[in-house]
């Protein structure tokens, strides 16, 4: 299961991680288009969806066809760790290749989206104190890491936990005898 686990695993984490290198290194430090986030997403989504087959392979080979809701949701999380590993591994190569000061360049995105909003005066300088702030924090690894977790960790629960629950159905897809 180990093997599964990381073979899958680095799959989705090299679907994922490059083209997360790829392209911030590509724009290099330029803000994200606006449809940035929803291919990051979508791509997430690809990659993650091979926790889908390597549950069901691991359903039908060494399950003879039948598993558990907890052990395939185990497998789902497992995978999307090593996926995740990956992509925090991608973001900070990103960073160190292309030197970009991230959480500068989003706290200067954020204040000027909001004061082009009509934001000023007390809240605009509060915001920038507040943006100011986070810039630091992100400079620092260990606030870093678990923020570029929280990005995609949340995506793999979800779908491990739809891939255990269709899959402990072993009516659902049923493993081919042959």
């Amino acid at each position: 299961m180990t093997r599964l686990i990381l073979a899958f695993g680095s799959l989705a984490g090299l679907i994922v991680g490059l083209p997360l290198f790829a392209i911030t290194v590509a724009l290099q430090g330029q803000p994200s288009p606006s449809w940035g986030v929803a291919l990051g997403y979508a791509t997430m989504l690809v990659a993650l969806s091979l926790v889908f087959v390597a549950v069901k392979r691991h359903r039908d080979v060494a399950g003879g066809g039948v598993i558990g809701f907890w052990p395939a949701f185990g497998i789902g999380l497992a995978i999307s760790a090593v996926a995740a590993a990956f992509y925090v591994l991608a973001w900070e190569l990103a960073l160190a290749v292309t030197g970009i000061d991230f959480g500068a360049d989003y706290a200067r995105a954020v204040i000027e989206s909001r004061r082009a909003a009509g934001l000023d005066g007390t809240r605009l300088e509060q915001l920038r104190s507040e943006m100011a702030a986070f810039a630091r924090r992100y400079r620092n690894p260990l606030y870093r890491v678990p923020m570029t977790l929280a990005e995609i960790l949340p995506v793999g629960v979800l779908v491990s936990a739809v891939a255990a629950g269709l899959l402990r159905n072993s009516r659902f897809l049923p493993a081919r005898r042959g």
